[in-house]
């Protein structure tokens, strides 16, 4: 039998009340396939916006489904932490999927979500050939990710942060090893991307959403590790940065920071807004410590083209000291 966390019964009334309800079960289980704004459930409901915003308040109130704002929109998934999290996945779990009225909402979701991919694919279209030249100077993405998997390891952890995620690629790369990821970043535009990416992979423990990275809304020391992928050459000051990061991790946490070692390409300022034309292994190390890490591993991957052209990818792995606790319920970081 499940081993579900105990709840005070007016609390656990209080919970069935929030979900029992036809439209807002099938609140939760659209939810369940990942995060949706007020007008994707409204599109996907046919049900008038104030009609779906009064559910999904009630929803919120009752613990269900946490809201998050990015910009104009706000976003809604399913509660990930906490007594009502497995509860809510359970009554999910427990509902036939075969149902007319569920399959029709999937489909109308699947509708939204193309309509998504296509808004990212057009954004993509529209920048790749300055992805692509800033590529061609550096080692593949294929040989950086082979030596960050290395770095990384293959044991299974809590929890993943990936700062700047972009396309979503650390959330995807890493999903068999974490059980919740977040990938937060500046651009709507390139979290459109990123959500689609993490939908076509079918990646469900993991979401995106907007935030600046000199100042995190998230819990502390809440992240087994954190990863900082070609983020900081577009920062004049990354050192907040840094500061910002150490501050998620967990006793025992790890930071990865990826990008590019000391180069003389000076048309990166202007073409690609590059405010930084590399770090050394020094300044790197420096902040790392300077934030109480310790510098486990550095390793620098060369391109292999004329000195004049190469970009050297280097990767920094520092790890937080502290030691978990006996009995901490967080999976090792090790």
């Amino acid at each position: 039998m499940l081993d579900l966390p105990k709840l005070k019964m007016d609390d656990a009334i209080d919970l069935l009340k929030a979900a029992g309800e036809t439209t807002r079960m099938r609140l939760l289980i659209l939810l369940a396939h990942g995060d949706l704004t007020v007008s994707d459930l409204t599109e996907i409901l046919g049900q008038s916006q104030p009609r779906i915003s009064r559910h999904l308040k009630l929803l919120g109130e009752a613990g269900l489904i946490e809201r998050y704002q990015e910009g104009a929109w706000a976003y809604f998934r399913l509660i990930d932490e906490g007594r009502t999290s497995s509860i809510v996945h359970s009554i999910i779990d427990a509902v036939a999927q075969d149902d007319r009225m569920l399959q029709h909402d999937v489909e109308r979701l699947k509708a939204v979500k193309s309509a998504r991919a296509s808004r990212a694919q057009e954004y993509f279209s529209q920048n790749a050939e300055k992805w692509e030249e800033i590529r061609k100077h550096h080692v593949s993405e294929a040989k950086v990710e082979a030596e960050l998997c290395k770095l990384i390891g293959t044991t299974p952890f809590d929890s993943l942060l990936d700062l700047g995620t972009g396309t979503g690629r650390i959330l995807e790369l890493f999903k068999d090893q974490y059980r919740k990821g977040l990938g937060i970043d500046a651009s709507r535009d390139m979290l459109t991307i990123a959500r689609n990416k993490l939908d076509q992979a079918g990646i469900t423990h993991a979401s995106v959403r907007q935030g600046d990275i000199f100042n995190l809304a998230l819990e502390r020391e809440s992240f087994d590790l954190i990863v900082i992928h070609q983020v900081l050459h577009f920062l004049h000051d990354p050192a907040p940065a840094i500061n910002e990061a150490c501050k998620m991790l967990a006793p025992g946490g790890r930071l990865v920071i990826i990008d590019f070692a000391p180069h003389e390409l000076e048309y990166m300022r202007n073409d690609f807004a590059h405010a930084r034309l590399g770090f050394s292994h020094e300044v790197m190390s420096g902040w790392m410590t300077a934030n109480g890490l310790d510098v486990e591993k550095i390793s620098d991957l060369s391109s292999g083209q004329s000195q004049d052209k190469a970009l050297t990818v280097s990767i920094w792995l520092g790890k937080d000291p502290r030691i978990l606790m006996a009995g901490d319920n967080s999976a090792s970081t090790a």
